[in-house]
């Protein structure tokens, strides 16, 4: 991600001085980052003030209200590849693998025991294929039209992102329109994104996976709690298992 709006600052600044254009583009990237900033709208309010805030605690230390050249060449540095496409071989489920623990890093779950629980639940919920698919991929179009009553937002991807709002919302975060195209969410570059940014922020649950597996502990049963309530919980922690063994 390039930020080109940004770029034009040359001095630092007070982040609440920043255009609508850039304000909107650092939400972007700072949500790219796994940062809340709530909407992106270009508006500044107190989720995108307190992520910024976030990002230069975490990343690039200085005044939290300030944005200029070093703090904007870190930002940039640290987006760069996320969201993007191309950058990785889906064509093998070798492949797969590989990209998901990239991404993982990428994103900041960068823990053995992290992307080891991630590449076990891809491979559960993908039935082992580390495939992006449709939510009931064994019936028909028909079936989900008449049955989920969030249609046409229904699961999607590595891990399945339903329901409008998610749709809208990772549409503003790597700016294509889920909205009108649902299947999109099916793209191997945007289901491994939501896939990883999913586990980060809590998007599925409410749950990060770093509120069960971090430094401190690694709880491969509850983990299951960011993605499905406690469903197939003990089947997945043992394949997590497996991938910690060989990570």
């Amino acid at each position: 991600m390039k930020l080109v709006q940004l770029s034009t600052i040359d001095s630092p600044r007070p982040i609440t001085e920043l255009t609508e254009d850039q304000l909107k583009e650092l939400q972007i990237a700072l949500s790219r980052l796994g940062y809340l900033v709530d909407d992106i709208d270009g508006l500044i309010g107190p989720r995108t003030i307190n992520a910024w805030a976030e990002f230069k605690t975490d990343i690039f230390q200085g005044n939290p209200n300030l944005i200029g050249t070093g703090s904007i060449a870190s930002l940039e540095d640290k987006v760069k590849n996320i969201g993007e496409t191309g950058i990785y071989d889906f064509s093998t489920k070798d492949g797969t693998i590989s990209a998901i623990k990239a991404e993982c890093k990428a994103q900041g779950i960068g823990l053995s025991t992290q992307i080891a629980f991630v590449l076990a639940t891809t491979q559960w919920e993908t039935a082992q294929t580390f495939k992006p698919f449709k939510e009931a991929y064994w019936l028909s179009e028909d079936w989900r039209r008449n049955n989920l009553r969030y249609y046409p937002y229904y699961g999607r991807g590595y891990i399945q992102i339903t329901f409008r709002t998610n749709y809208e919302a990772y549409s503003n975060i790597l700016g294509i329109d889920l909205v009108n195209n649902p299947d999109l969410a099916l793209d191997p570059n945007v289901a491994l994104f939501v896939l990883v940014h999913g586990f980060k922020t809590g998007t599925f649950t409410g749950r990060k996976i770093s509120d069960y597996i971090n430094s401190s502990q690694t709880d491969f049963i509850n983990a299951r709690r960011s993605i499905s309530g406690t469903d197939k919980a003990y089947e997945i922690a043992d394949l997590a298992q497996k991938y910690l063994n060989s990570l």
